[in-house]
Formats: C-alpha cells, structure tokens, sequence
C-alpha cells in the first residue's frame, strides 16, 4: 500500500494520526494519492487506570510500535496540546504525546501537529465545528460508512485528514 515520500504526485503517502492520551490514544490511519484519500484503519491504545503511570506510558509505546510495524506511515501527524482548565489531564496528555513523539522519531517518521482549531478549518471551514460535524465530515472524506465507535479514534482520523489537506495546499505533497 505504502509508496513513498519520492514528493512527487503519483505516489501513495500513508499517515498515522494521533489522538494523544494516558487512558486512551486514538489512532487513524489513511493513504492519499492526489486529490484522494482512503481510509485504512482506526482504533485505540488503551491503559488500565490502576496501572501506574510509567507501566501506561510503556504500554503505549509498545502498542504504538506494532502499529508502525502494521501500517508503515510514512509520516505521524499528532494533536497538538491545548489550553486544558485540569492541570492534571494537561500533564498526562504531555506525557503521552511526548511517548508518541519519541517512538516516530526512533522510526524516523516525520511529524506534523495539528491544534484543534485548525483541525475543525480544514475538515469544515468553521473553527467552531462541533464533534458531531467534524465525524460527519470524517466519513465523507474517507468514505466510510459510519462513524468510529470511538471519538478518541474519530479524532485521530480527522487529524490524519487534516495533515493531507495541509501537504495539499502546501503544495508539498
């Protein structure tokens, strides 16, 4: 599935997209190929809530590798960090993404961040989309015929989506 970052138009490019979290890191992957892209796949690392943290943290990690091992992405895309009125959820989130980020660097993907904001503009042109309209706007793009279960899943993908606009009008891609 996976053809590679050569930059040129006909090749297939596979994103990873991350949805960041110590209880639960959604995860979505897709391809895009010009103007197209396809849904592959989705789901979640979860952790147990009485494991301690550096066990969770590990899980993840591990967890994200066999994903990568999977799916071959040629690059991770990852919410980035928002204002979070709970310092704790904030750090733990950190944490998270900062696990995240060190297992696609240790594969050597590239990784681009995405706010919220600026995931809600390109999937709907609004900044203030709601997540109901932000899913609808997932299945379109991809697809799909119904909505991720899973809203931590559905984020990933939409990040996904999101990093394949920006190559888009970047022109990078």
């Amino acid at each position: 599935m996976k053809k590679i970052s050569s930059g040129k138009k006909d090749s297939v490019t596979v994103i990873l997209g991350l949805d960041p979290g110590t209880a639960t890191t959604g995860w979505g992957v897709i391809s895009t190929h010009g103007d197209k892209n396809k849904y592959i796949a989705h789901g979640c690392i979860e952790t147990p809530a009485k494991t301690e943290l550096p066990l969770r943290l590990d899980s993840i990690a591990k967890q994200l590798t066999k994903l990568i091992r999977i799916y071959k992405p040629d690059l991770v895309s990852v919410e980035e960090i928002y204002f979070y009125s709970n310092t704790t959820t904030a750090i733990s989130v950190a944490q998270a993404r900062g696990v995240l980020l060190q297992i696609a660097a240790a594969h050597h993907l590239p990784v681009h961040s995405y706010t919220p904001l600026q995931v809600k503009q390109a999937l709907t042109g609004y900044g203030n989309a709601d997540k109901r309209q932000i899913q609808k706007m997932i299945t379109i793009v991809l697809g799909m015929e119904a909505v991720p279960a899973s809203d931590d899943a559905a984020d990933a993908l939409a990040i996904a989506v999101t990093c394949a606009h920006s190559f888009k009008l970047e022109g990078i891609k």
